[in-house]
């Protein structure tokens, strides 16, 4: 995590708090020319709504004017995380067990990087996902250390 995603994410953790919203993530990045501030909220049920951006949208605009974080020009967004929200915290692992995800390695776990499955369970040391390969399930045990990439994903097979 960058310094200005941590600055920016001290800023906005007490406003989404405020509002009982769910911080799900902050990216500041650069595409082309622009660098675009992207903050994803949601609500514990997720379910967020326009409003509630705008709420949020506005307060944290207000917090980054008046503390300066970023020395460059950027654009503001703040929005739902979708239906492919990421998995950043335990609480996330936790809520998504039992769901379709996405997990990317560091390393090759039996020859591949990329698990899409089931989460079976996520636990202190490892996440078990099971994948389809061709007409077999598989259950593959993932340390928690390998994850490079955690996601909901969209079960196209279903």
């Amino acid at each position: 995590m960058s310094k200005i995603t941590e600055d920016v994410e001290k800023l906005v953790s007490p406003i989404v708090q405020d509002l009982e919203l769910e911080l799900v993530d902050v990216e500041f990045l650069k595409e082309g020319r622009d660098w675009f501030l992207r903050v994803y909220i949601d609500t514990p049920e997720g379910n967020i709504d326009i409003e509630q951006c705008a709420q949020v949208s506005e307060r944290l605009s207000e917090e980054l004017d008046r503390t300066d974080p970023i020395p460059q020009n950027y654009f503001l967004e703040v929005s739902s995380p979708g239906a492919e929200r990421p998995l950043k915290k335990e609480e996330d692992f936790l809520k998504a067990v039992g769901q379709y995800v996405f997990i990317k390695t560091y390393e090759p776990i039996n020859g591949m990087k990329e698990f899409e499955g089931h989460l079976l369970a996520y636990g202190p040391e490892t996440a078990e996902v099971e994948i389809r390969i061709k007409t077999r399930k598989l259950k593959v045990e993932i340390a928690k250390e390998k994850i490079a990439l955690a996601r909901l994903a969209i079960d196209f097979s279903a």
